[in-house]
């Protein structure tokens, strides 16, 4: 029988809403959109690009209780309200994900709160490692 269990990161959204930052089924990770609150000082920064990077940290975290990391995200889907903010988190998600090299998908929408500026999310397989590319 395949492994099925969910990874909580204490986000009261988390208990409202009825869902994990996480679900491990079997050799796969499904993180849920993930914003930049830092769960740890209970803070959203105003800037996309820290908002960026901790999207980064905290799906980062997702990932290590799930038993890999960001080398083995085969697939994610950026969220932003403004078009013009993507570009500047560029540097951020290259450095999170260009070893991976994971399939990706930008689209401009309407997120939850409207500090909110970027929201990631990603799918891994634990221990799919480094891309090849070709």
């Amino acid at each position: 029988m395949t492994e099925r269990r969910v990874i909580l990161s204490g986000s009261t959204f988390e208990e409202q809403i009825g869902y994990a930052r996480a679900v491990v089924d079997g050799d796969r990770v499904y993180v849920s959109g993930t914003t930049g609150y830092d769960y740890a000082s209970m803070t959203l920064p105003d800037d996309v690009v820290e908002q960026a990077e901790q999207c980064v940290r905290n799906i980062g975290a997702a990932l290590a209780e799930a038993g890999c990391d960001v080398a083995d995200v085969v697939r994610v889907r950026y969220l932003l309200p403004r078009r013009e903010d993507f570009e500047p988190c560029w540097p951020v998600l290259r450095r999170a994900f260009g070893g991976a090299r994971p399939a990706a998908t930008m689209m401009v929408c309407g997120l939850a709160d409207p500090r909110m500026r970027i929201e990631i999310e990603v799918d891994a397989r634990r221990g799919s490692g480094r891309a090849e590319t070709r």
